[in-house]
């Protein structure tokens, strides 16, 4: 923070204390100190706009738990403070329309955030009211953010110009400013995450909130989205808070960690979940509301190459499990990864193995050498020898093809729908399946009965894998075309593999 922004700052220290992340006393907050819901403590401040000095201020009684619009020139300023902090002195910025339904404010207080707001428009008033309570009180360097409709534009107009000072954001029907929309990726690099909540016949649904969330998963950033069936623009917010609270309290914590020794920094983070709609009753509201994201599904950590490598591979993906499983299993994906999931990928990775994609040339397709490029560095660092291939469609040929000059290093085939043709070799994997039966690998096909691929590709690998005593499984979806690629039930799939551990 710039040290010229508040030179002019006036401080009196008072009564509040505050403590920082160690749990030491710093300078207590000063103010004419009222009450707010369930008893809180509140404190009024009037800034400057000019000189951004910040002083207390006694309001009028009849703003109960309002406030007022401040006088030409001034800001008013709020804090309310918790019975006892939390550690690491969190707090939640209210973007917009002070005391307006203040149920998931009231609810933080009681897990130890503090609330602050300061009157709109975000400008360097806004810095100068973070440096206050950050620099001066302690609290922590990056609040979470809460802003309905206008306090949308607001969060997300400061939010995107300093990403560094916010640890995750709730926006509540909101609107976003074509600039800030832009600078979403500033907030997606440093994983910073969002809770969109929006009513199915608003329609800043459709001009906003959809389109913040198609952008913010191109990007790779963490964003939950709930539509409340039936609502419009107002109500805001949930009438029971719990699940706001409970999702803002996990996301202000640091979601640090290391990054796996086999990644190094070229190698960009992101987040990796499903985008799967679940259907969550409202008891309060005696309505339902379409959820999907990492609030209401497990999140995994994802790594893209995004240079060159010393050992020359191009595009490698990796997405790590919450802990990996003894022996440390993978899955050799023939095909790139991309933001929708796959089915049978999440119930692995929920039990414990690495999901990596292989590099893919753009001019030439799938190369051995970087195929096995990856193969040694994930072994060498202590990962299983025999992963599982993996491929999609045409994907699954190369799959194939690699297993094929690699049978001793395979644990099983797993195709979706597939077809056996390769570029990475000449000879088709169809007409070479012996080193494989040879080997005992295990062979594992969803498809679909309206699949062209079924009769020309599986059935025939079928009968050539069983004629050269290989054992091949196929499961079959009646009634289904290419699409979806996915099984019904991708468990009885994880199954099937997880059983080659045993």
């Amino acid at each position: 923070m710039n040290r010229t922004m508040h030179l002019g700052f006036t401080v009196i220290l008072v009564a509040a204390s505050l403590s920082n992340a160690r749990g030491a006393d710093v300078a207590p907050l000063e103010g004419e100190k009222t009450t707010w819901h369930d008893g809180f403590d509140r404190y009024d401040f009037v800034m400057d706009e000019g000189t951004l000095a910040i002083k207390p201020f006694k309001r009028d009684a009849d703003e109960r738990f309002g406030v007022k619009a401040p006088k030409k020139g001034q800001r008013r300023c709020i804090v309310v403070a918790p019975k006892t902090p939390a550690p690491g002195n969190p707090w939640s910025w209210q973007a917009c329309y002070w005391d307006h339904e203040p149920q998931s404010e009231v609810e933080l207080l009681r897990r130890g955030f503090h609330v602050a707001f300061i009157t709109p428009d975000p400008d360097k008033t806004w810095d100068a009211w973070y440096a206050y309570l950050t620099e001066k009180h302690g609290l922590s360097k990056k609040p979470a953010f809460i802003g309905m409709s206008k306090g949308g534009v607001n969060e997300y107009d400061w939010t995107t110009a300093h990403p560094d000072m916010v640890s995750c954001i709730y926006a509540d029907n909101p609107a976003i400013r074509p600039g800030a929309f832009a600078k979403l990726d500033e907030l997606a690099k440093r994983d910073v995450p969002l809770l969109n909540i929006c009513g199915s016949l608003d329609f800043l649904l459709e001009r906003h909130t959809l389109p913040i969330e198609a952008r913010y998963r191109q990007l790779g950033g963490r964003i939950t989205v709930m539509v409340k069936e039936g609502a419009a623009h107002h109500p805001h917010s949930l009438r029971n808070p719990k699940i706001i609270a409970d999702w803002i309290e996990e996301n202000a914590k640091a979601r640090g960690g290391e990054r796996p020794v086999f990644v190094d920094e070229t190698f960009a983070k992101s987040s990796y979940y499903s985008l799967a709609d679940s259907f969550r009753k409202l008891d309060e509201e005696k309505s339902y509301a379409t959820c999907r994201g990492p609030g209401f599904a497990e999140c995994y950590d994802r790594y893209d190459a995004t240079t060159r490598s010393p050992w020359g591979i191009t595009g490698m993906t990796v997405v790590v499990p919450k802990a990996a499983a003894p022996g440390k299993p993978w899955v050799f994906r023939a095909d790139r990864i991309g933001r929708e999931p796959g089915a049978v990928d999440l119930v692995l990775l929920s039990r414990g193995y690495h999901i990596v994609a292989a590099p893919v040339v753009a001019q030439s397709g799938p190369v051995r050498e970087q195929w096995d490029a990856v193969y040694k560095v994930l072994t060498d660092h202590g990962f299983s020898t025999k992963p599982v291939m993996e491929g999609a469609g045409a994907s699954a040929g190369e799959a194939y093809a690699w297993a094929i000059e690699n049978p001793d290093k395979v644990s099983c085939i797993y195709g979706e729908n597939p077809s056996l043709r390769s570029l990475m070799t000449k000879k088709p994997p169809i007409e070479n399946l012996a080193p494989l039966a040879k080997a005992g690998v295990p062979l594992i096909h969803v498809c679909d009965s309206l699949d062209p691929w079924l009769d020309d590709q599986t059935r025939v690998a079928e009968e050539r894998y069983k004629g050269l005593g290989g054992r091949i499984t196929i499961i079959v979806k009646e009634g289904e075309g290419h699409h979806p690629l996915a099984p019904k039930d991708p468990k009885v799939v994880a199954d099937l593999i997880t059983a080659r551990l045993n």
